[in-house]
Formats: C-alpha cells, structure tokens, sequence
C-alpha cells in the first residue's frame, strides 16, 4: 500500500449501524493510517460507546489520502427514512466531505468542514441534523433547536429547499427569513413553531430585535459559507448571534477556504472540533480549465459577447466587481441577441428568483452576477465561468470558479485581465499556489518572456528586443534619479 492512501475496503464495521460496535483502531500520521489486526472498542472521551458510527478513521483522515471502495449512505448509519429519501433522489454514493462530516455529526462533535463548492457541503450537515432531531420529539411550542446561518439569500433558500427534500416523512419543520420579502409573513411562520431556521444575519438579527424568535434552546448551529460571511462584513453579526444560543451547543462551521479570521472564530467558539478537508486550504478543483486573457479593459465588452458567441448553447456566468457593471455587460449582451440576466444586491428577492430561474430552465443561458449574489448559485451544468473584473479579495476566485465542474464534472473558467488588475492576478496566483495560463487578447499563447514582462510592469505590451529606449524614457529616468533639472548626454 501507497504511503498516503488506506484501502478501507475489509474493515467490518460498515455492517454496523447502531449503539455499540468494533472498529478498527487506528494510529495516524499526516500522512499515513495503519491499522492493527485486532479491532478496539470504540469509545468517546468519557469512557461511554460513540455515538452511532463514529468512525474516528474517517474523522481524522483528509480525504485526497484516501481510497474507499464500495461505500454507500447505508454504511453511515443514517436512519431509514432519510435513507429511503435519499434512494428516492438516486443518491447512492457519498462524496468525500459528506464520508468525514456525516460520522462526526452524528457522533454530536463540532465540526470545521473545508471543502470547495460543489462537493456536497449541505448535505453533510443536514442529512445527520435531520436524523438527530427526528429522534427526540421537540419541547413544547416547538422552539428552534437548529439555526443555520448563510451569507446569502439564494444561498439561504437553497439550504431550506434541501432540507425540505431530505426531511418528507420525519416531521420536522423549517423556514427560511432573509431579507428583501415580508417580514411580517416570517412572524407568523416562527410564531407556530420551527425546528430548523436558515438565516442571513441580517434579517435574523431584526426578528430579534423584535422579539419575533429566540435562541435560547438551539442545539447545533452552522455557519455555512463563512468565508464569504467574513468578506461581506458579517462577522461581528456572527459574534453577536452567537452570544444568544446556549454555549451548551455543537457548532459546525463550513467554508470552502480557510482566512486567518476565520480560524479565529473556530478557535473562539467551537470546542475541540474536528477538520475534515477534501481540499487544500485555497485550491480551485482539479477539472477547471483556467486560462486568463490580457487585454485592456476597453475591450473587455467585445470581448465578452466573442466568447459567449463562441460557447453557444452552453450555461455562462460572468462575473463583475460592481452591480452597475453586471448591469452594462447584461444590456450589451441583450442589445447583441443573447439572453442574459443580472442578479445583484440592488434587484429586489423577485427578480432575483426570476433571474435564477430563468437561468436554470435555460431560458436564459448567461446569467451576469456579483460575488455576494452568486454564491447561492447551484446549477449543476455551467460550462463557463467568466472573470469580466478580477476580486479584489482574491478567495473570492476560489468561490467564482467554483459555480462551473460541479458534481464531478468539468469546466471551463476565463479571467479577463486589464493592465490595472495585474496586481490582483498576481495575488490570486499566490492564493491558488498556481500560474493561470495566459492569452494575449486575440486568443493567441502568450510566450513566458512577455508574461514576465507584465507581470512586472501592469502593461500586456512586449519589450523592445533591439534598438535603444526612447530619448523621453531616458530623460525621465535621469530626473528621477537627480531630482530635477535637465538631463545631460554623456
């Protein structure tokens, strides 16, 4: 066997389902799991059985050191309705960040999950919240005993719609209150009794303030996205929030990258948690095709509608730094024929929707986007992601290209960078560890001496090869020099 990879294939316990069973014990590196011949008794830290399938194998081990074969949602010991749901909706397999966080949940440990969008994070929460709930009846008046926290109102309602589908038969309750809808509707749900709320901050924080619902017998909190939380500026929402559940409580927080900021917050609020990463801390998915083209930004708009032309009948979403500029590229686009949509802070929650939905049934097949409104968007047959602007924070690349190769397909991502964003580009290299092949802006490679040359300067022209630099460039680099006065010959 491979350094780094374990072949979990004959270990018995995946006939296990519930109370107390045999495992394998383990003696783990960072790199390498062995296990002994003989199985131990599994146990918690207090001498008792874990809980459920604990399997502590799974909890430690990153999932790209790993090979498990034949492992199903059967193995991890979730109960037969929510099997019988999942089966329903043909999901069969786990995928790596559901295999690790699925046990650890379950066994009522704190969870710092790391993973990048697309690979199942929601539900590798919900599907084990669901079954602890549905195990203990609610107390009297049905109090929130689950609060989910998004960045996001897509993101927020997609969570609840989730949790809609995996929960049929468990009789369980849910809602979702974000902002730009009614606030007087979400009262009237809350005041009948909710066991999970999806949340933004924002609106939370008014139906607190208005003493519409309280948080003082939530049993587990998640914190969804906080990487894109801490970049909207939520964080001290968050800290604030979180001093109104019990500190009695099991808290999972999940993000597709890992600042030091939100360390912090994992440090301050989670009591010893468990990582379990399916990722690098910032990497972008193996099956993206990443390619930057350089080109000054007045030809950015020609640019966009050639490669969308180009890409025809494939779902496109661009990327803009500013909700004015998703709005100038989404009227180029339609003034040229194609369907396009923006979706931005400044659109109401109606159009929205509309734009996302329109965007999903294809009837619109580019959707032009900001950051903060794209990261509800889980549309699984994106074929292109278009950088127009570079971020300014540059995880937000991670989380961009992201929206296309999902559920374990490829996909194609397009950075469009002017003279002025070269410092950005540089900075998102560094973040991904990787340098994103170049284009000059007729499509053509750019060769490694030029890319040099503008990665130094913030200019895609190439250098001289021969001849002498301009008198004007000379002059200019002599004042500089003596600060001032007529530049003498020599």
């Amino acid at each position: 066997m491979k350094q780094g990879m374990c072949d979990l294939s004959h270990i018995s316990l995946f006939g296990c389902y519930f109370g107390t069973f045999s495992v394998a014990t383990y003696r783990a590196t960072s790199t390498l799991l062995t296990f002994p011949s003989k199985p131990a008794h599994c146990t918690d830290n207090k001498g008792d059985p874990a809980l459920k399938p604990a399997l502590d194998f799974l909890l430690i081990a990153p999932a790209h050191h790993m090979r498990v074969k034949n492992v199903s949602f059967t193995n991890l010991g979730l109960s037969a309705p929510i099997l019988k749901t999942l089966s329903n909706n043909n999901y069969d397999t786990p995928t790596p960040i559901q295999l690790q966080a699925i046990p650890a949940v379950l066994a009522g440990r704190d969870v710092v999950g790391l993973a990048q969008t697309g690979t199942g994070k929601t539900a590798a929460f919900t599907l084990p919240i669901l079954h602890r709930l549905a195990a203990s009846k609610p107390a009297q008046g049905r109090p929130v005993r689950v609060l989910i926290l998004s960045p996001t109102r897509e993101l927020a309602t997609q969570i609840n719609n989730a949790i809609w589908t995996y929960s049929k038969g468990l009789g369980l309750q849910s809602t979702c209150v974000i902002g730009g809808v009614p606030i007087r509707k979400q009262q009237r749900i809350l005041s009948q009794g909710i066991d999970i709320l999806v949340a933004t901050p924002g609106r939370l924080e008014d139906l607190v303030a208005q003493r519409s619902v309280r948080l003082n017998q939530v049993e587990t909190v998640v914190l969804d996205e906080a990487d894109q939380m801490l970049d909207i500026g939520f964080m001290p929402a968050i800290r604030r929030i979180l001093k109104l559940v019990p500190q009695q409580r099991q808290t999972l927080l999940f993000s597709a990258t890992m600042p030091k900021e939100i360390a912090a917050l994992s440090q301050d609020h989670l009591t010893n948690p468990i990582e379990v990463s399916v990722t690098p801390k910032s990497s972008t998915a193996e099956r993206i095709d990443q390619t930057v083209v350089h080109m000054e930004g007045a030809s950015k708009p020609t640019a966009i509608f050639k490669l969308v032309q180009k890409h025809e009948g494939k779902r496109v979403i661009v990327f803009t730094r500013t909700k004015r500029g998703a709005d100038k590229v989404a009227r180029k686009l339609v003034a040229e024929g194609i369907g396009a949509d923006a979706i931005h802070g400044n659109k109401s929650q109606g159009q929205r929707q509309r734009a996302l939905d329109g965007f999903r049934k294809g009837n619109k097949l580019v959707l032009i986007a900001t950051d903060v409104a794209a990261r509800g968007i889980d549309i699984p047959d994106v074929g292109l992601v278009v950088n127009y602007d570079l971020p300014n924070v540059p995880e937000a690349y991670v989380h961009r290209i992201g929206r296309t190769a999902r559920a374990g397909a490829s996909g194609l991502a397009v950075t469009f960078c002017s003279p002025d964003e070269q410092k950005l580009l540089r900075a998102i290299e560094k973040l991904i560890k990787t340098s994103i092949p170049a284009l000059d802006a007729d499509g053509t490679p750019m060769p490694v001496q030029q890319q040099r040359f503008t990665e130094k300067t913030g200019d895609r022209r190439a250098p001289r090869r021969s001849g002498k630099p301009s008198q004007r460039r000379w002059h200019k680099s002599r004042r500089g020099k003596s600060g001032g006065g007529k530049a003498k010959s020599a």
